[in-house]
């Protein structure tokens, strides 16, 4: 992780990361998420960690290299960086989450056909 280079008291640094995380599981909706990412990310933040979880997501879905840069316009290097992170907890417990809403998604469009 890329630190800042005037480093804080380690206590303070725990305590604000803390609070910066608790701020975030505090939010209770996607809409409130939305506007607290949207003004507390520049565009191009929001963009970088997008296209991360993005590039992940298609990863896990089998898509080559190439597709993804072209699709997303990564290198081959960024893209091979968020391959080694695949198995860390974090992008493991994003996709489970991508992966149950998509499932939840498709069972919803099933039982809607059915119905009508």
């Amino acid at each position: 992780m890329r630190v800042s280079k005037k480093a804080l008291n380690p206590y303070l640094q725990k305590e604000i990361i803390n609070t910066f995380f608790q701020t975030i599981s505090d939010l209770s909706n996607p809409e409130e998420i939305k506007i607290f990412l949207t003004d507390f990310l520049n565009d191009a933040e929001l963009e970088t960690f997008s296209k991360r979880l993005a590039i992940a997501y298609y990863l896990k879905k089998g898509r080559s290299y190439s597709n993804i840069k072209d699709n997303l316009k990564v290198s081959s290097a960024t893209v091979a960086v968020i391959e080694k992170l695949l198995d860390t907890n974090g992008f493991k417990l994003a996709l489970k989450k991508m992966e149950a809403e998509e499932w939840a998604n498709q069972w919803a469009e099933k039982i809607k056909n059915i119905v009508k």
